[in-house]
């Protein structure tokens, strides 16, 4: 079974937006390791900016109600309840700070109170007092307690609302603090994918079209949309393993970053026939005893669905290679040339050989 989104942000199936906004804020802020030094917090964190990103959004808040965290993750179909015409693929972009310090409207906004030296501790650039407290009696509580903002009315004898300081008083839910200063943006860390493509796709070449779902800013600078976007990646003949295509700047952006590059890196897949050894392709060829000794044409399959004939005369010894030249994947520096088809032989053995048989074999194997 798949994560339970609302059960995480503990709330029911049916909860608005604003009660999910609540939720989020509530246990964000419970969970943030400068807060929480639980050895589990980071992952509790992360956890609930997971199921922050997709309740908030309503195109795969939809698509999780019907399919669940799989369905949401592999693939969404128009006849399954997806998007109409295509399949959606959602994958979490991975840094619950930058989804915490969007939904608070920056990543530091406290620098203007506190140089340097405060006494706070600092992760990803929001800090957090250790006299904050959470109340753990009665985690729906809509109380200050929870609040960083709400700190700075009473340190600083504000009246309440004053600057978009609540004060004394309490901070009405929903609505953002003012960014108190600018630092200088900062790009997000890569977020890099695995891509799994056949050995025929590298020895043919092919196109792979990725959906990806991200935030970007809207004319105003502040506000936010989401949106679907499809990125056309071009596979090169005879690419290696390991080879990482990059598309800058296509991650999430927001006010406070630059958006972070999208970076794909393949991964063979495994195939019935054959493993790969760099531009080498290895085929494994199981003959009989009888066919080892005696001698034998075998069929060996190729990625270009032929079949070349591979006669042996002599005796195969468990372990013997031979080598089709030039049946292999392209080089990636020179398509036009190409590797080797290693043929590599397995002989089975008989469970058991009638007598006369043994005798046979007895009197016509050399003794060394």
């Amino acid at each position: 079974m798949g994560k339970d989104y609302y059960k995480v942000l503990g709330i029911p199936k049916g909860s608005n937006e604003e009660e999910i906004k609540k939720a989020y804020r509530r246990m964000a802020l419970r969970f943030h390791p400068d807060k929480n030094k639980d050895a589990n917090a980071e992952d509790k964190f992360k956890e609930v900016a997971e199921a922050y990103e997709v309740l908030s959004d309503p195109k795969k808040r939809v698509i999780y109600d019907q399919l669940g965290e799989e369905g949401l993750k592999t693939g969404g179909s128009s006849s399954s309840g997806g998007p109409a015409g295509s399949s959606y693929h959602y994958t979490f972009h991975g840094d619950p700070h930058a989804t915490f310090a969007s939904f608070f409207g920056g990543s530091n906004p406290f620098d203007m109170f506190f140089g340097s030296n405060r006494n706070h501790n600092r992760s990803n650039g929001f800090s957090f007092n250790h006299s904050d407290h959470i109340n753990e009696q009665d985690p729906e509580a809509d109380t200050d307690e929870d609040d960083p903002f709400a700190h700075f009315g009473r340190q600083f004898g504000f009246p309440a609302g004053m600057n978009g300081f609540p004060g004394e008083g309490r901070r009405r839910r929903g609505v953002q603090s003012e960014r108190l200063g600018a630092s200088p943006r900062q790009q997000d860390p890569p977020v890099v994918h695995e891509l799994r493509v056949s050995l025929e796709e590298i020895f043919h070449g092919c196109t792979k079209r990725m959906k990806i779902t991200r935030r970007r800013l809207n004319p105003d600078g502040r506000s936010m949309r989401t949106e679907d976007k499809i990125l056309n990646i071009v596979i090169k003949r005879g690419w290696k393993e390991g080879t990482k295509i990059t598309f800058p700047k296509e991650g999430d952006e927001t006010p406070e970053n630059i958006p972070a590059d999208i970076a794909f890196v393949l991964k063979d897949r495994g195939h019935v026939h054959f493993r790969r050894d760099a531009s080498n392709i290895i085929y494994n060829c199981k003959i009989t005893l009888k066919e080892a000794l005696c001698g034998c044409t075998v069929s060996i399959p190729t990625l270009d669905s032929r079949v070349i004939p591979l006669t042996c005369h002599e005796v195969i010894k468990p372990g013997t290679v031979k080598r089709l030249r030039g049946e292999g994947l392209p080089f990636p520096k020179s398509p036009s040339q190409r590797g080797d088809l290693i043929v590599e032989f397995t002989v089975r053995f008989p469970d058991r050989i009638p007598p006369q048989s043994k005798e046979i074999i007895r009197q016509h194997l050399p003794q060394s």
